[in-house]
C-alpha cells in the first residue's frame, strides 16, 4: 500500500457535504468528495466516469490552519428569460490550510501521483473560484499507513500563523481518518458524514455515509521561540518582605 499526500492552501477553500436550494454550507475540513474530485479532474476523468477504484481509496486529513469561516452572497438572472434568481449564500474558509492523504494500491497511488504533478484539468479547493495559492503536491510514500504520513509530516501553517504560537515548542492539530471497513473501535471519537462519492454525473449526483475518527497529532513549531524574561525588570517575588511567623 502508498500514501498520497496533498497540500491544500488558498485564499479560500468551500468544502460542502450538502447544498439546498440557495444556501451552500462549508464543512471545517476538506470532503473526501471533493478531494476525490479533484484527483478525477487531475486525471481527466468525466463527470460520468466509474468512480469505483478513487472512493476506495481511504482518506484522512489534518487541519494545519483552521481559517476563517466567510459568507458571500450571489445574484444571477436567468440567462433566458432576464428574470433575476434567488441571492445564493456561499459559505468559505479563508486563509486555511490543510494536509489530506490517500492510501491505496500502489499502482493507483503512483498514477493519481503523476496526474497530481501534471493535471489534465486546473485543480481548486471545493469550488471553481477557489484555486490553490501552493503546490498540491507533498510527495508520495510507500509502505506506510495514512496514520504515519499525517504524524510525520511538518507543520504547512502561513509563518505568520506559526509566529502566533511562538510560545509553544510543539501544537497538537485535529485529524480526521476514515475508518477501515467494519472497525468500530473508538466510536464516542467517530463521526459520519455523507461525502463518499458514488457519481458526479450531473445528472444525478450521488453519495454515501463514510465514518470519520477524530484524533490529534503533535507537530514541531519551527517557529517556537524560548520564553525569556524581559530586560531591565527584575523578577517580582510578592513574598520576599514577608518575614518568618
Amino acid at each position: 500500500m502508498s500514501v498520497l499526500a496533498l497540500q491544500l492552501a488558498g485564499p479560500l477553500q468551500a468544502w460542502g457535504s450538502s447544498a439546498r436550494f440557495a444556501r451552500r454550507t462549508t464543512e471545517n475540513a476538506p470532503t473526501k468528495s471533493g478531494v476525490i474530485g479533484l484527483l478525477a479532474a487531475a486525471q481527466g476523468l468525466e463527470r460520468t466516469a466509474d468512480l469505483t477504484a478513487l472512493t476506495a481509496l481511504r482518506f484522512g486529513v489534518r487541519i494545519d490552519q483552521s481559517g476563517t469561516r466567510i459568507r458571500d452572497f450571489q445574484t444571477a438572472h436567468h440567462p433566458d428569460t432576464g428574470q433575476a434568481m434567488p441571492i445564493s449564500d456561499r459559505y468559505y474558509l479563508a486563509d486555511a490550510v490543510f494536509v489530506a492523504a490517500l492510501e491505496g494500491p500502489d499502482q493507483l497511488i503512483a498514477q493519481l501521483y503523476a496526474a497530481v504533478r501534471r493535471p489534465h484539468y486546473l485543480p481548486y479547493l471545493g469550488r471553481r473560484s477557489c484555486p490553490p495559492s501552493r503546490p498540491l503536491d507533498l510527495g508520495l510514500h510507500h509502505s506506510t499507513t495514512l496514520e504515519d504520513v499525517l504524524t510525520a509530516e511538518p507543520w504547512h501553517a502561513a509563518g505568520w500563523h506559526q509566529k502566533q504560537h511562538r510560545h509553544e515548542p510543539a501544537v497538537d492539530l485535529p485529524v480526521l481518518t476514515e475508518t477501515r471497513g467494519n472497525d468500530t473501535a473508538n466510536s464516542l471519537a467517530a463521526d459520519t458524514l455523507r461525502d463518499q462519492p458514488l457519481s458526479f454525473d450531473p445528472r444525478h449526483r450521488r453519495y454515501a455515509l463514510r465514518t470519520v475518527h477524530h484524533s490529534t497529532v503533535t507537530v514541531t513549531n519551527p517557529h517556537a521561540r524560548p520564553v525569556t524574561a524581559r530586560k531591565g525588570v527584575p523578577p517580582h517575588d510578592p513574598t520576599s518582605h514577608l518575614e518568618d511567623a
